[in-house]
Parts: structure tokens; C-alpha cells; sequence
């Protein structure tokens, strides 16, 4: 661990508190005022089927503002700027870095539902070693920190700790397959379909994390792995007991551009996760990254460049 990660753990009672109020001003600020009375001039399209609006804009304004002037030396990696200048990539491991994705969730938020949320991760050359999962609607707050354990706090009430329960005898599963070929996407299912109960995802990586550490879902399968989205979710999990990996069973992480990322609520499902949906991770992984350009290319073709 570096002298700046210990820096943090030393002072992680006081920044996780001021973390959390800035999420929550965010939120409180930029987001929830227009829940359900988004304009259709606030709305835009920034590629095929993918929208921002007014609210993820100005809550990352927010955001990029202060987590720097709360952790000297830090520096924000943030969706909406890398949509626009995806150099801001580079160098993603290296240094302290704020992770942050300003409105999870967004396709739902535009369309007046839930769930959406605000998510924030804290890594130090390239490992994860906090992490902040927020939905405003419900003010419930997941936190975790490296080592340290993972937490959930509504409201006012004192944090409770998090862990995953014992597993079950019919595991559900929450397959994100949508932007797989549809070949592809059939196959996984249809695996899937004999040993879980499926589920549809939430859309929005900041409620299905929380989801796999309650053992609401079990076991969730991901094509697309952009840092914001599972960054903080991957450690909040973790420290909750469950695993999170990519397809051929090594390590996540966030820095790195491949495809797919398969997540359990405990090492048991996740084995059985394994074998049962990603049997054949190379000819998976190579028939989704086929239809999948590299994660520069998805925020160059985001910003129309």
C-alpha cells in the first residue's frame, strides 16, 4: 500500500463524511430537482441509445469541483468529461484518482424512473480503496473502503455493516447481455436458464451492486466494463463477501479495456457463475469484443470525434 493509501485509511472516518455530503449536494442540487421534470431540451444523445441530460452534467460539475480540494494530489476522471476529451483516460492506474459517474442510471432518470444513483471510487495506482454507491430517492448511502469492510446508511441512522448471506438453493441471476450479439446473448441465457432464476437488470450499476450484497440478485453477468460503472461497486461488494471477476476468472480491473466482468454474492455462486455462463470465456470474450471498440473508442465515438 502506498503512503498516500495510508494517508487515506488514517483519515477515512472524516473523508468518507465529506464525501458523502458532497455526493448528497449533487444530487440534492443537480439531480433530484429535475427527477420527472427533465425538458426535452435538457435531454441529448451522445451515441446510439445512449442519453445525458442537464442532471449528469451539472452533478459532475459538482463533484469535480470538490473531491479534488478534499484529498491533495487527487484528480477526477469523470464519465461526461471523458465523453468529451477521452485522453482523460490515460493514466486511469496511475496516482490518486476519483472515479466518478454523476448520474448512474441516466436512460432511467430521463424516462421519470428509477432506480439512478450517484457513484464515486477512490483509487491509488490502479486498485480501488473506497468506494461511494448512492441513491438519492431513498437518501441510502453504500460506502465501503479498502480492509475495511463494506456499509450501508439511510439517512441519519448510523451505518450498519454489509454481508452476504448464505446462498441459496435457486441462485437469481441479472444478466446484462444487451449489447451483446444476439447469438451471443441467446446462448448465455439459455445456459443460464436451467441452474437461476433470471431477473431483468436494473440499468444501473449503482442499484445492482447493492442488490448482489443483499442477495437480492446472486449472480450478474457484464458485457460492457467502464470504469464508473464498476469501479466502486466491485469493492463495495468485495468487502461485503462476494467476488467479482472478469470472465476467465482473473482479477478485476478497472483500468484495464476488456470486455465483460462477472460478479457473485459469495465464491461458491461465483464458481458455479463460472462454469455455468462463461464456460468458453475466450470465445465469449472475443465474440462480444468483435461488436465492442475499445474504451477510447466508445468516448471518441461519444463526443463525435
Amino acid at each position: 500500500m502506498s503512503d498516500r493509501a495510508r494517508a487515506y485509511r488514517t483519515a477515512s472516518v472524516d473523508l468518507q463524511a465529506e464525501v458523502t455530503a458532497l455526493i448528497r449536494h449533487a444530487a440534492v442540487s443537480a439531480i433530484m430537482p429535475r427527477f420527472g421534470q427533465l425538458l426535452h431540451s435538457e435531454v441529448d444523445e451522445k451515441s446510439p441509445g445512449e442519453v445525458v441530460t442537464v442532471a449528469d452534467q451539472e452533478s459532475e460539475a459538482i463533484l469535480a469541483a470538490g473531491l479534488p480540494r478534499l484529498l491533495s494530489g487527487s484528480r477526477v476522471v469523470g464519465e461526461e468529461a471523458c465523453g468529451v476529451d477521452p485522453r482523460l483516460l490515460q493514466g486511469l492506474d496511475k496516482g490518486l484518482v476519483w472515479i466518478v459517474d454523476p448520474l448512474d442510471g441516466t436512460a432511467n432518470f430521463a424516462a421519470g424512473h428509477e432506480p439512478f444513483g450517484v457513484i464515486v471510487a477512490l483509487a491509488d495506482r490502479g486498485s480501488t480503496i473506497a468506494a461511494w454507491l448512492y441513491n438519492p430517492v431513498s437518501d441510502r448511502m453504500c460506502t465501503a473502503a479498502l480492509g475495511q469492510g463494506a456499509f450501508v446508511q439511510h439517512g441519519d441512522e448510523a451505518p450498519r455493516q454489509v454481508l452476504t448471506a448464505a446462498d441459496p438453493e435457486r441462485p437469481v441471476a441479472a444478466l446484462a447481455t444487451q449489447f451483446m450479439p444476439p447469438p451471443v446473448a441467446q446462448k448465455v441465457i439459455d445456459s443460464a436458464a436451467g441452474t437461476f432464476d433470471l431477473r431483468p437488470i436494473p440499468r444501473c450499476a449503482a442499484e445492482h451492486y447493492p442488490m448482489l450484497a443483499r442477495c437480492e440478485n446472486h449472480v450478474a453477468l457484464f458485457q460492457r466494463t467502464l470504469p464508473w460503472d464498476h469501479a466502486a461497486g466491485a469493492l463495495f461488494l468485495g468487502e461485503a463477501g462476494g467476488v467479482v471477476s472478469r470472465w476467465d476468472g482473473t482479477p478485476y480491473r478497472f483500468h484495464e479495456e476488456r470486455v465483460g466482468i462477472i460478479a457473485a454474492s459469495s465464491p461458491e455462486l461465483w464458481r458455479l457463475g463460472l462454469s455455468t455462463l462463461v464456460r468458453d470465456s475466450h470465445e465469449l470474450s472475443q465474440a462480444c469484443a468483435r461488436l465492442s471498440p475499445p474504451r477510447r473508442l466508445l468516448d471518441s465515438e461519444a463526443s463525435g470525434r
